[in-house]
């Protein structure tokens, strides 16, 4: 019954999947340590979030 109810959610608004949530390990300049970049972005933007 579970699989029942969460498939009806889906239904409705796809307005959440035009966005994806990327993550990207950028080095932190001040430290040298590795932090993690973490955002929602278009989906077509993503391949530039990359290349930046």
């Amino acid at each position: 019954m579970a699989k029942k109810t969460v498939a009806t959610l889906h239904e409705g608004s796809k307005d959440g999947r035009a966005y994806t949530k990327v993550i990207k390990m950028v080095k932190s300049p001040k430290t040298g340590a590795y932090i993690f970049d973490e955002q929602m972005v278009p989906n077509e933007d993503v391949q530039k979030f990359f290349k930046n």
